[in-house]
């Protein structure tokens, strides 16, 4: 159990903590492309400059130093 808690520490620390904003920009990038593809619209286009977009913000916007 302890493993597991770890390994999900990890990933909140490393997600969450990290980049939150690019991480709710994936998320929103992922639910669009579900839900523009479930009424058939092709959206094959839609995730790469979100990606290129989320970068851009992520290298651009200043963070706190680490402590």
């Amino acid at each position: 159990m302890r493993s597991v808690r770890s390994f999900f520490g990890f990933w909140y620390d490393f997600i969450v903590r990290g980049h939150w904003t690019v991480a709710d920009g994936v998320v929103l990038a992922l639910t669009g492309t579900a839900l523009l593809a479930l009424v058939h619209v092709v959206v094959w286009w839609l995730l790469p400059p979100a990606v290129v977009g989320l970068l851009a913000l992520s290298l651009v916007r200043p963070r706190r130093p680490w402590r």
